[in-house]
């Protein structure tokens, strides 16, 4: 199904620029200029208020909700946790001779957006003409603080081009937002004051009693005779300044926010707290502020940057993604997880997904290790969460969740939140996947053992044995595809279970001869049996793993092959997305598959499958995923790539870097794909550069696009900064620092320093 773009944005190798204001885009636009730092995002909304169409979105990752849905039958969730929409502390309000700037209402020229990776700042430009003939340049500059996740900054500049005379403005804290999907605002105000040139506000959630802190000063080069300016759930200070025609002048709002996501700290200790971070910041200069997170961004492009010649868009869109990716996630706050729309949207309620371990953990493991283990940290810190919920669904062990935001299950559909058991197999393979990469072998002792012993009881306790082929397997289950309800033995869940179950098993010997004490206590903290390991081992050799003999295609699940074929091509593009379109039961009956579900495990443990095999299982299913998941198309490409068909992973990656910039599916004003992101990244790394990690050393088996004329890229592995660079006729890799590793290229062995080695590109790559 042909995904067409809807190009808007000037092509850029450092920034996304937005030429004109377009109403139509607006909630487009506000999901691409998005600001992050993992701690709050804001979407690039405009602060000074806009009576059109828009979404005004402030986060805070973890800070949550709780909506009750009632109860239904044992084992279905009653009450479900969402990412509330919180404090909006850009409010601005602007006035000139009594008219308000809105750009709904507004005359308004000139209108340009910037979102600048090297900056880290999202700024907005326009020209406002006023009912009396007088012409104001407005310049709104913003940033989150990388360094100072608490810290957030506003810049407003003014430039009367054809007057001079006095603006009134209004600066403040507003709680009393709508939380959209709600339709409801969803804060308690606690207190609020002014002291010290602080303003200040603190508010709780409705039914969580998650709270958080909000506060700002206001610097200008100009003095600020300010007057509060307070309501419900709003804090603020007007005050006039002084324009002078052809000068420009400025004010700076330097804001904190500080969230207590888990009741750990009562209202006066978080309120000491935050007015304590404000005073200090406060005294902070802007230009300070800025060349810190100027730098910051400079040592991440030193280090992660990917460059691509011949290709201006998608070097665009490739740099879009790191620069979302670090925005969303970098490991400073250990418990905190990635939700599907990060911190640019309410669809999919803030929720973190498999996605997490199986396409996001890959890009930080390569970038930023520290926020790798991060992320695994979060699955041990909601481990008795996971447990809790193995025995809502009668099980024992760890039933990690389809949904989450603070490791309770969190989806309210059954289908997905009680039959889609790949998420444990996730977690398993993203601590086998980050041990085998970084060797952390305290990370896996302390933390990592413990976590699959209880994942593989949950497996070992939701499987069955098959009466008649004398089996394991699992019954009544979803796989990643979706497109399947209520199956049994699907292949994915079956060979990533036993996957798990071996490693275990591994995990457990190797840890009683390397630190027998440790684990002599993690054997009484678990109640760990021998007679458990028996069985483990028994069930992983016997597990059921369907399979044609004759073609090699593994089936996804049992009866699969014998589905009504669909063919995919005859169905309208009218009518997608098919679940907005098609009646829900339809979509089960075919054997059309919304995502790749075979072909994943395939790649994970790319180096377990022959080529053949891949090639055999790639024909048989890829002609049936219509690629309803954004996820879906990078594997695909990934798998193209390697097999021999440049052609269709080209196909397949064109839209990769760009599905939001272009918005090819028709739904970025929803917020950011944040997980097809790291996707993205994986499809430019694993697929033209054909780095694998599964293996005991990392390989490489790079190709070139015949639309680029050359590509670079680094990965951080053993200590040692690589970077591949792939050109017409050669591949060169070179330890940037770090001293020295050995990879595989195209099969052989490598000794790569700072001295670099050249390879001739291709030469050794199985062609098909």
């Amino acid at each position: 199904m042909a995904k067409v773009a809807d190009k808007y944005l000037k092509v850029d190798p450092w920034a996304i620029i937005e030429e004109g204001f377009d109403p139509e885009r607006n909630r487009t636009s506000e999901s691409i200029f998005s600001l992050g730092n993992e701690y709050m995002g804001v979407r690039g909304y405009a602060e000074e208020g806009y009576s059109g169409d828009m979404l005004l979105g402030s986060y805070f990752n973890g800070l949550n909700e709780q909506l009750d849905i009632g109860k239904h039958y044992k084992g279905i969730i009653t009450s479900l946790r969402y990412m509330v929409n919180s404090v909006d502390w850009l409010y601005t309000r602007i006035s000139l001779e009594g008219e308000t700037l809105d750009l709904a209402r507004s005359k308004i020229s000139d209108y340009t957006r910037r979102l600048d990776f090297q900056k880290g700042t999202y700024q907005r430009e326009l020209v406002w003409h006023l009912e009396s003939g007088k012409s104001l340049h407005v310049t709104f500059t913003r940033l989150v603080s990388m360094t100072m996740t608490h810290l957030g900054l506003q810049q407003v500049t003014f430039k009367p081009l054809n007057f001079s005379g006095n603006i009134e403005v209004c600066s403040g804290l507003d709680f009393g937002i709508i939380h959209e999907e709600r339709g409801e605002n969803m804060w308690n105000g606690l207190r609020s004051s002014e002291s010290d040139e602080v303003t200040a506000i603190m508010a709780s959630t409705v039914n969580t009693g998650n709270k958080l802190f909000s506060a700002f000063t206001l610097q200008a080069p100009q003095t600020l005779n300010t007057t509060r300016v307070e309501r419900d759930k709003f804090i603020g200070q007007s005050f006039s300044m002084e324009l002078t025609q052809g000068e420009s002048t400025h004010f700076t709002k330097l804001a904190v926010n500080c969230s207590d996501t888990d009741s750990s700290k009562s209202a006066d200790e978080l309120w000491q707290e935050g007015m304590k971070l404000a005073s200090t910041t406060g005294k902070l200069e802007a230009s300070v502020v800025f060349a810190d997170q100027a730098s910051y961004w400079r040592s991440i492009w030193e280090t992660s940057d990917i460059h691509i010649e011949g290709d201006p868009e998608n070097q665009q869109g490739i740099r879009f993604c790191i620069f979302q990716l670090y925005q969303t996630y970098h490991g400073d706050h250990p418990g905190f997880n990635i939700s599907a729309k990060g911190l640019t949207g309410e669809v999919y309620r803030g929720l973190a997904f498999w996605d997490t371990e199986s396409y996001c953990l890959p890009f930080y493991m390569f970038n930023n290790p520290k926020a790798a283990k991060s992320l695994l940290e979060f699955r041990y810190k909601t481990l008795s969460q996971a447990m809790q919920r193995a025995i809502e669904v009668d099980c024992e062990g760890a039933c990690y969740p389809i949904a989450t935001i603070d490791g309770t299950e969190s989806c309210d559909l059954w289908q997905h939140s009680n039959l889609q058991l790949h998420v444990g197999t996730a977690v398993s393979y993203g601590i086998w996947h980050y041990v085998n990469i970084t060797g952390d072998r305290d990370f896996l002792f302390s933390k990592g053992v413990e976590m699959l012993i209880q994942i593989s009881r949950f497996y070992a306790t939701r499987g069955q044995w098959g009466q008649r082929s004398g089996e394991y397997g699992y019954y009544g289950v979803m796989g990643p595809d979706e497109f399947q309800l209520m199956v049994n033995n699907n292949c994915y869940i079956n060979l990533m279970a036993k996957k798990s179950f071996e490693y275990t098993l591994d995990s457990i010997r190797e840890m009683k001869l390397a630190a027998p004490e440790a684990f002599a206590e993690l054997t009484t903290k678990t109640g760990l049996e021998e007679q458990e390991l028996e069985d483990w081992s028994d069930k992983a050799a016997r597990m059921r793993i369907p399979q044609d003999p004759e073609s090699g295609v593994y089936e996804e699940h049992d009866g699969f092959f014998d589905m009504p074929h669909m063919d995919i091509h005859s169905i309208p593009v009218t009518e997608f997305p098919l679940y907005s379109n098609w009646s829900y039961d339809r979509l089960y009956r075919y054997d059309m598959i919304k995502q790749p579900d075979v072909l994943m495990f395939m790649f994970l443990y790319s180096g377990q499958f022959s080529k053949e095999s891949k090639l055999a299982n790639y024909e048989y299913y890829e002609p049936r995923c219509i690629h309803e998941s954004s996820l879906s198309p990078s594997i695909h490409s990934i798998l193209a790539a390697e097999i021999g068909k440049p052609d269709e992973a080209y196909k397949f990656f064109e839209f990769a870097t760009r599905l939001d910039l272009d918005n090819y599916n028709r739904n970025t004003r929803e917020g950011l794909h944040t997980t097809s992101i790291a996707a993205a990244w994986m499809n430019i790394v694993y697929g033209f550069g054909g780095m694998r990690s599964d293996g005991s050393v990392l390989s490489f088996q790079p190709s070139l696009p015949e639309q680029w004329t050359s590509y670079s890229f680094q990965v951080l592995y053993e200590g040692v900064l690589l970077q591949v660079e792939v050109a017409q006729n050669q591949v060169c890799l070179k330890a940037v620092s770090g001293g020295s590793t050995e990879v595989l290229v195209y099969g052989q062995k490598v000794l790569v320093n700072a001295a670099g080695a050249e390879l001739v590109l291709g030469e050794g790559m199985a062609v098909y």
